[in-house]
């Protein structure tokens, strides 16, 4: 093993066990780990942003974007429709549910159509009392697999297209996954609807689709005594006494940082703060009937922003890659800034009972938020949150659809006649979409996760650097040593068990990057085509079904079904399992070695 090659694996070493550990985020990890090779000389100085003018990189932004238009134009809310009468039993519930996101995510990112399928499924589980945490995740698996039938359906797609361009000089075009992706999603889908959904555990403490997304009776709230309000200097007790006609319990009474149970016999003070647990309703009660305010605000915020008239509650959970991840509520200030307050917070079905300000915001989050209507629906969408809420609330410009539709359609005709590159279709399709008017400028930016943008522009040139120090004929050496004597097609198992592997711990875009070359190098050391290898490397990055880390659709989830990390293999290995099976032999079919 060369010097190069050691210290290559060495910061790949690292970038793994950041992303395991998950204290800073995949996209700063990613920049840090090429920027390592930059100082160490693996990636040439010019070349180290050159993954930011990557084809996959502005094919996968591209794609961001119209995601977007068609989630806001209404371009896709005859298909949601078809949710309402199918939802009598839950395997017809879930299959259509299921079936709906491999649809979209066919032609959208998948991210995209769970983000507009999550509020649909939580209503409609409601609406038959059916736990929420029957549904969602089969929604996400389902979104996932759609993802596997066109070139645009998922990032890991895109990537190994493009590197089967340099390899080969011609990518994977628009519908070559889909012989094969066809075939496993409608297998995958079979599964989740008749199997799948009974694998997925229910704890008491989980919630039922009887009630609201939170166990509504367990919200924990913290409220403000004013100054010159009427009851200062009233006890807690005198307090219960005139809300006794309110549902609301006084759990602690919280004075210059210091809490006090609820039973102390300390008169009430301006500026203490009392913790209930109550419903949404009974907590608007219990302050307007005292005159309290609502949240945790200081003198300064109330004299800057006057509380909103119209106010409502909405709950929303926090994506991957948004603005408040690693955040503390208490650093936000939402406040002072647009007149908006976390009400309430829940981890994984679990409402937080500590300080609200002391709480570190994670993806899979979700938040309880008290403000303007208007305001509510921008801000959501700003800090990149999805409201679970009615579908009225989001917003976009309903009408649009069919311009949308045509625009997105005449990019993908296309792209599929070879008539321009891909990331060209997509391109001019964004800037039409753009001088056209159905779609803003401001819009453009915010419709692109930059954070994948970023994770993606970073590792290309990092897996440029495993294959110039050879790591990527070392590591295919090694895997070939270890199966030794066995058939091309076993050893394509392999390399799909190791790359399903990889997606569960890593994003499934950078096991995409680093694998696409080993699998490559492999096939040219069997002497076989390397198609089938690149195929299974790209059904098997997006099958990343084992944790909630692996997609940020399982990510995107967990608050709201209550999940745990440990749930997701119950449904998620057998899934695995039967995507193997299916996928190789009809890569072998379709793709012969």
């Amino acid at each position: 093993m060369t010097e190069q090659q050691m210290l290559i694996f060495a910061i790949l070493a690292g970038l793994f066990g950041l992303l395991v550990w998950g204290r800073w985020r995949y996209d700063v990890v990613a920049f840090a780990c090429l920027m390592a090779t930059v100082v160490t000389g693996l990636v040439p100085a010019g070349q180290a942003f050159s993954g930011f003018g990557h084809p996959a990189t502005i094919t996968v932004a591209a794609v961001l974007v119209l995601s977007r238009v068609l989630s806001g134009s209404g371009a896709i809310d005859l298909l949601t429709r078809l949710i309402r009468p199918a939802s009598g039993s839950t395997s017809s519930h879930v299959g259509v549910l299921a079936g709906l996101g491999a649809a979209m995510s066919t032609m959208m990112n998948n991210v995209g159509a769970l983000g507009i399928l999550l509020p649909m499924a939580l209503q409609s589980a409601r609406k038959v009392a059916r736990s929420p945490a029957k549904l969602l995740m089969p929604l996400s698996f389902g979104s996932i697999l759609g993802g596997l039938v066109t070139l645009i359906g998922t990032p890991p797609n895109i990537i190994v297209a493009s590197y089967r361009g340099e390899l080969s000089g011609e990518p994977f075009a628009m519908f070559d996954y889909a012989p094969v992706g066809l075939v496993v999603a409608f297998a995958g889908l079979v599964f989740i609807a008749l199997i799948g959904w009974r694998l997925v555990p229910l704890r008491d403490s989980g919630r039922t689709a009887g009630g609201d997304l939170f166990d509504i009776e367990n919200y924990i709230t913290e409220v403000t005594v004013p100054a010159e309000n009427p009851h200062i200097g009233k006890t807690l007790k005198e307090i219960d006494e005139l809300t006794e006609d309110i549902d609301a319990v006084i759990m602690d009474q919280i004075r210059n940082d210091r809490v006090y149970p609820a039973t102390t016999r300390k008169q009430l003070q301006a500026g203490d703060i009392l913790k209930i647990e109550a419903g949404p309703d009974e907590i608007d009660k219990f302050v307007s009937k005292l005159g309290l305010v609502i949240g945790d605000r200081d003198e300064t915020d109330r004299k800057k922003v006057k509380a909103p008239e119209d106010a409502t509650l909405m709950e929303a959970v926090v994506a991957p890659g948004s603005r408040l991840d690693g955040r503390l509520v208490g650093s936000l200030r939402l406040f002072s800034r647009r007149g908006i307050t976390i009400l309430a917070v829940s981890r994984q079905g679990t409402p937080f009972r500590g300080r609200l300000r002391s709480f570190r915001i994670r993806p899979g989050d979700v938040l309880l938020l008290h403000g303007e209507t208007e305001q509510l629906a921008d801000l959501v969408h700003a800090l990149g949150c999805l409201p679970l809420a009615e579908r009225e609330l989001h917003f976009g410009k309903r009408k649009q659809g069919p311009a949308v539709i045509a625009i997105f359609a005449a990019a993908i005709l296309a792209a599929s006649l070879g008539l321009v590159p891909i990331q060209i279709a997509f391109g001019i399709a964004v800037a039409l979409l753009v001088v056209s008017g159905l779609l803003q400028v401001r819009e453009l930016y915010d419709g692109i996760d930059w954070p994948v943008i970023v994770l993606l522009a970073s590792l290309i040139p990092v897996g440029g650097a495993l294959q110039t120090t050879g790591a990527t004929t070392l590591i295919a050496d090694s895997l070939l040593a270890v199966t030794a004597g066995l058939s091309a097609a076993v050893v394509l198992v392999v390399v799909m068990v190791v790359t399903m592997t990889l997606s569960d711990i890593l994003n499934n875009a950078a096991t995409a990057v680093v694998m696409a070359p080993i699998a490559a190098t492999i096939a040219e050391r069997l002497g076989v085509n390397a198609d089938p290898f690149l195929m299974a490397t790209a059904v098997a990055a997006s099958c990343a079904f084992l944790t909630p880390i692996g997609h940020q659709n399982n990510a995107l989830i967990l608050g709201p079904g209550g999940y745990r990390f440990g749930d997701y293999w119950r449904m998620g290995l057998p899934l695995e399992v039967l995507v193997i099976a299916v996928s190789v032999p009809m890569i072998l079919l379709v793709w012969p070695l």
